[in-house]
């Protein structure tokens, strides 16, 4: 069966030229059946180490749960006083209890894993004379593995053919700096775990899994723990508040019960009737239940995010940083215009071509890597193949090369065939190409002419350039071999069809976009201006941002929206600068130089198809399919389910209150029925509490104005005073509605059976008008009624039906001490219970009306 799944996961990668440079290699790869044999005779490329059980760990902690404590205090006291409904009753809850809870750790822990599922990094094999993509699991002894910047390696192998290759091995040696590697047999080894820094290598696969470098020493990712949100501390710290809080009043309550009754048994009874109602254990499963299932339903949408703490921060994004290329162009680079120095012409590539301009397409071609990677250097190879028809590429072996170095970078090969002779050149920007080359005033005029007229129409250009050079002690730096610029290639990558109305949904949301880009500033500009972009007019570049004092540089971030020709460090200094200003910063990115700028970012967004293995690591987030409009989604996801949370924790603060002066007033101020609630009451409105604000809270739907609205401050403490305040006075509505309908019963002397059940029915009714109320803090009832929610019909339908049940099925009166009420009574405490809750429809509509004016 895992041989089929296997099969299913293999994808062709349609690139002819790889192809056909493979096969100068003549590697042709293992053929399925090997494939097959070597699986059955090595297993799979994963790491197998014990790990601890989900189901039996999460058992653990619920058997600790301070709810489930005093359930089992309780049903152990009325089986021993003799009460064996209630005992059972109880014991059925705890059961139920656990149910639940174990449900929602179970959804949880399957969300999470099919998260790791989704960030499990593919690789690039040769199998049957075809190079493919498979998951990095599926790789097997024997297999070519091709490897390019920006990816981790995933399992050990001895290196065949490498371009310029070097790999950071820290995660095995603790040394930081990148370890060159070639064929040569002293340093020819690659090993599982690590990252390629720069180049590209063929290597065959000897060891995977645990048989690996990495395997046997038993690092594994398993063991790296999270550290816990401030969002999560905050609940932590405030769920034990209460339980102390609880812990106190049990102990006063107990003491008070004992010295009135001289029974143990009856005050602890009473007191842990108290101390049930206090204890917000549903606040803990709500949000571990909320950011999980968050992250599935933004995994559903192609978006994976890696971290929970990711999904409470999207809704908080104030700024996000997007690169251009891949993100609001479509990095499908095509070779469209040529700039021959000579002649000083700009040609179009649907022009008959001059033997200079053609040249110059072959010397760019040379310039780039005999196993192209990148778009442009891809796009310069079929340019070549198009045009050549006696291929040299062939003949040609690179015997020197000088990787992407300088601000802005160049590069530089050096190829050589059997006669002898030599092909040496140079590519990259142009300011770095110019600074290399022996070119006059007017030839640079020229060639600021030419680069004016390419990038004001959003053409990317580089220029070429080449060296005569005998000998073969080679110039340490690549710029003193005395350069002859031949002129400049120019791609065009159009800008996604989607990107404007993206950037619009930003704006409206109260987002700042701004493009960080390694590209030059005419060229970016005229891209900004094509799609609708605010603030194009002004642009810095990273060695201008580089220059600007902390000062300037704080005023620079927020003022400027396009940084050009930036590199690792200037990237970094834009994320950390946009932080010191309070901003919450999204950074979108896909190369290796991307990785600390995506790291230092509060929200780090990887490409899932372009983006390197190493930018996927450094991320929080990745775009499967490297859609910037995802983020919108995100955005939106983020803020949902923060304000759904809310709505379920005010919720729940909401019902506790009256659930607590209910049992307290009367027992502390010695009324008539001073115990008008037992453990099981309490047990029955904590079942119907658990599922509403878990299961009801955490489907809702985004509110209509919510994207409208301004990024929520980091800073904006969860349970803000505002927001807690109207929690307590909603809570203290529905307590002064059960003890007007406590008194009212006593007024009109009816007994503790009827009066319970009284009570009883109005906080029902109130828990399901408050539920229905909360959905919005805004939007009026009617409103909300027409949000697709099935699951408020549902479980307000099994509320209404055990109510039913409890009122008017003799088992469970007896079981509750309830008394069946007539329909003046049921009356009176509904409309007393819907009274309680309703009341807060007039304030959403004061809300509303001061919205319209203002």
């Amino acid at each position: 069966m895992k041989d089929k799944h296997y099969i299913f996961r293999t994808t062709k990668i349609d690139n002819p030229i790889t192809k056909m440079t493979i096969d100068n290699f003549d590697i042709k790869g293992l053929t399925s059946e090997q494939v097959l044999k070597a699986r059955e005779e090595h297993g799979y490329n994963l790491l197998d180490y014990k790990k601890q059980n989900g189901f039996w760990f999460a058992l653990k902690s619920l058997v600790q749960e301070p709810m489930i404590i005093l359930l089992s205090v309780a049903a152990s006291i009325y089986f021993i006083s003799g009460s064996g409904g209630d005992g059972l009753f109880l014991t059925f809850a705890i059961v139920f209890e656990a149910a639940i809870s174990l449900y929602q750790d179970s959804r949880s822990r399957n969300a999470l894993e099919k998260l790791k599922e989704f960030t499990e990094p593919n690789c690039k094999v040769i199998r049957n004379g075809e190079q493919i993509e498979i998951k990095s699991e599926d790789l097997v002894v024997g297999d070519y593995l091709i490897i390019e910047e920006g990816t981790s390696v995933p399992a050990d192998g001895i290196i065949i053919h490498s371009n310029d290759f070097s790999v950071n091995e820290s995660i095995l040696t603790g040394e930081s700096l990148a370890v060159t590697k070639d064929s040569t047999a002293d340093n020819n080894l690659i090993f599982k775990g690590t990252n390629v820094a720069s180049g590209l290598a063929i290597a065959t696969i000897n060891y995977i899994g645990n048989n690996t470098k990495l395997g046997k020493i038993g690092k594994s990712l398993e063991d790296i723990k999270e550290e816990k949100t401030p969002l999560e501390l905050q609940i932590n710290n405030f769920v034990k508040k209460m339980v102390s809080i609880g812990t106190v009043v049990f102990l006063i309550v107990w003491l008070i019960n004992y010295l009135n009754s001289k029974d143990v048994l009856d005050s602890l009874l009473k007191a842990l009737t108290l101390a049930m109602s206090i204890m917000p254990e549903e606040i803990p499963v709500a949000f571990t239940t909320f950011m999980a299932l968050g992250a599935w339903r933004l995994m559903k949408m192609g978006i994976v995010v890696k971290q929970m703490k990711t999904v409470e921060t999207l809704g908080s994004a104030t700024v996000i940083c997007t690169d251009k290329t891949g993100t609001i162009t479509e990095n499908k680079m095509t070779l469209a215009k040529l700039f021959v120095l000579s002649s000083q012409k700009v040609t179009d590539l649907s022009e008959e071509l001059s033997k200079e301009e053609k040249d110059l397409i072959k010397q760019a071609m040379w310039a780039s890597e005999p196993i192209p990677f990148d778009p442009m250097e891809i796009a310069l190879h079929q340019a070549y193949s198009k045009l050549e028809e006696n291929d040299e590429r062939p003949n040609f072996k690179l015997v020197h090369e000088y990787p992407l170095g300088g601000k802005p970078p160049m590069m530089t090969h050096v190829f050589e065939n059997q006669e002898g002779k030599r092909i040496i050149a140079a590519k990259g920007a142009v300011e770095a190409i110019m600074r290399a080359s022996n070119v006059s005033s007017q030839e640079k005029e020229e060639i600021g002419n030419a680069i004016n007229l390419l990038s004001q129409d959003g053409y990317r250009v580089l220029a070429v350039a080449t060296a005569e050079f005998i000998g073969n002690d080679y110039p340490a730096n690549q710029e003193d071999f005395g350069f002859v610029l031949k002129g400049i290639v120019a791609f065009y990558d159009p800008p996604k069809k989607n990107i404007q109305k993206v950037l619009e949904e930003f704006y409206k949301a109260g987002i700042t976009v701004k493009i960080v880009t390694g590209d030059n500033a005419a060229t970016t500009v005229a891209i900004a201006k094509q799609i609708g972009f605010r603030g194009y007019e002004k642009s810095i570049t990273g060695d201008e941002l580089m220059q600007l004092s902390d000062e300037e540089l704080a005023k620079s971030v927020i003022e400027t929206q396009i940084f050009s020709r930036m590199y690792p460090e200037a990237k970094l200094k834009i994320i950390n600068a946009l932080k010191a200003q309070n901003e919450v910063v999204a950074m979108t990115g896909d190369g290796v130089n991307d990785g600390p700028a995506l790291k230092a970012a509060h929200i780090g967004i990887a490409m899932g198809k372009k983006g390197t293995e190493i930018a996927k690591e450094a991320a929080s987030l990745i775009l499967l399919e490297d859609d910037l409009s995802k983020m919108v989604d995100a955005v939106a996801m983020g803020r949902r389910i923060y304000t759904n949370l809310k709505k379920a924790i005010q919720y729940i603060i909401s019902i506790h209150i009256p659930i607590i002066l209910t049992v307290f007033i009367p027992l502390a101020l010695g009324w008539l029925y001073p115990n008008i609630f037992s453990p099981v009451h309490i047990i029955f409105l904590e079942l119907i509490m658990g599922p509403t604000c878990s299961i009801i809270y955490e489907n809702e739907p985004l509110e209509q104005n919510l994207m409208k609205q301004k990024p929520r401050p980091m800073s904006t403490s969860f349970f803000s005073w505002k927001e807690l305040t109207t929690s307590i006075i909603q809570g203290l509505f529905i307590s002064a509605g059960t003890i007007f309908t406590y008194q009212y019963a006593l007024y009109l002397g009816y007994d503790e059976a009827i009066t319970r059940t009284m009570i009883f029915t109005v906080l029902i009714t109130a828990n399901i008008f408050l539920t229905l109320v909360n959905r919005s803090f805004y939007y009026s009832i009617i409103t909300t009624l027409q949000y697709k929610n099935n699951l408020v019909f549902i479980i307000i339908s099994i509320t209404v039906a055990m109510m039913c049940a409890l009122l008017f099925v003799p088992l469970f009166n007896t079981l509750f001490d309830f008394e069946v009420l007539n329909l003046n009574q049921i009356t009176t405490s509904i409309v007393i219970g819907f009274i309680s809750v309703i009341w807060y429809e007039v304030v959403k509509w004061i809300k509303r009306r001061r919205a319209l004016i203002a």
